[in-house]
């Protein structure tokens, strides 16, 4: 395969032209990397090389390093610049809940219901990525129990080893998306080419590991020095992780999403949009308007009025007849979205009032620090992921 330098599928130029991108479910998207891995050969021309032919892979999920971002520093990354490969779509919303229970369970997100960060479900609006709920966002382990809200089966019921963080295991989200998985978790960045070695001279065939450096720090600090000296650690670790592995072992590298910069460019929900809303879900780059009963109609056309020119303001079922979500929305999937859509294509990030103003459910409470890069919407910047690999070099 190609070298992902000179690899052009997507066309990544002017934003205002390349709005809406929208996932490959039948082809080249997260979604599907592990059926392709797990699969059979003949189907998978999408996927690299190294990660074809190999006896064993190790996957490795780096959150946050989207397709735009990576190309703009591939000088300080010329471990994963080597790599065979290129850019494959995630799914939407490009949102961390949504995308790693897609590439864990092989399902789009219309089947596996976990359709973004915030849900609505079961009279209440859950954070899915902590698991609480309700006003004081208590955890809701017990009261919506992660492995009935997502029941899809992680690596297809294969008992998968999965390296992660260890304060991950056993919280809801790990449970809704990884259950019945081998979790060996490190608590450093150092110790993750040692847990996949070990894994991988034990036997195993295929390995999974999780790391969100890019992801916290350009939620932190945004684009600038302190997300390039991640993307120069996210290269040292790939280099780490290649000499850990021999020869007939594959590396493969993806993401879950990229990122926009948004700083201060909060658009908070009007009043009049609010009053139509008996709940707000999703995040501030994909969100979730529920409306009161028999409104509807005209939620849309106040949304559309107030947010329109950021980007798409769509209806319920123009997301299911375009197939945002999947082929498919399962009715649970279709109980959680909300009646409208809001999905920038410039960066700005939709919020809601403080809960002190405002007390419709899903309201959040201000965040330790103001998020600078996000991500959720479907411009090219945050749809598009890396899909690189390469063999091992121990000798």
């Amino acid at each position: 395969m190609e070298s992902h330098r000179d690899n052009d599928r997507f066309a990544t130029g002017d934003p205002a032209t390349s709005f809406p991108v929208l996932p490959d479910y039948r082809a080249a998207c997260l979604s599907n990397v592990v059926p392709a891995l797990l699969g059979p050969p003949d189907a998978t021309g999408w996927l690299p090389a190294p990660a074809r032919e190999a006896k064993g892979v190790v996957l490795l999920l780096v959150d946050g390093m989207g397709w735009e971002q990576l190309q703009e520093r591939t000088r300080l990354a010329p471990v994963l610049s080597g790599m065979e490969g290129g850019p494959i779509t995630t799914v939407a919303p490009t949102t961390t809940t949504t995308a790693l229970t897609s590439l864990t369970t092989g399902a789009a997100p219309g089947e596996h219901g976990l359709i973004g960060y915030q849900i609505h479900i079961q009279g209440q609006v859950l954070n899915a990525l902590r698991w609480t709920a309700g006003p004081k966002k208590a955890d809701a382990r017990k009261s919506i129990v992660p492995e009935q809200v997502q029941s899809r089966p992680a690596f297809f019921g294969r008992r998968v080893p999965v390296v992660g963080r260890s304060e991950f295991r056993g919280t809801g989200f790990t449970r809704a998306h990884l259950d019945g998985v081998d979790h060996r978790g490190y608590k450093l960045t150092s110790s993750i080419a040692v847990e996949v070695q070990m894994l991988v001279d034990g036997g195993a065939p295929l390995v999974y590991a999780y790391y969100d450096g890019p992801d916290r720090v350009a939620h932190e600090y945004g684009f600038g020095p302190y997300l390039d000296a991640e993307y120069a650690e996210v290269d040292h670790l790939v280099g780490q992780l290649l000499a850990a592995l021999p020869p007939e072992v594959a590396l493969l590298v993806v993401s879950d999403h990229g990122q926009v910069m948004v700083g201060d460019a909060i658009v908070e929900l009007a009043r009049d949009v609010l009053a139509l809303s008996s709940a707000v879900s999703g995040e501030a780059r994909f969100r979730w308007l529920h409306a009161r009963s028999g409104r509807s109609g005209e939620l849309l056309d106040a949304a559309t009025e107030r947010y329109g020119r950021y980007g798409l303001v769509a209806g319920r079922q123009q997301v299911l007849d375009e197939g945002w979500l999947g082929p498919y929305a399962s009715p649970e999937a279709q109980s959680r979205m909300g009646d409208v859509a809001l999905v920038p294509r410039d960066p700005v990030a939709f919020t809601e009032p403080k809960p002190s103003a405002q007390n419709l459910p899903g309201n959040e409470s201000k965040p330790q620090f103001q998020l600078i890069a996000r991500h959720g919407s479907l411009t090219s910047a945050e749809m598009l992921v890396p899909c690189l690999a390469a063999y091992g070099t121990r000798g």
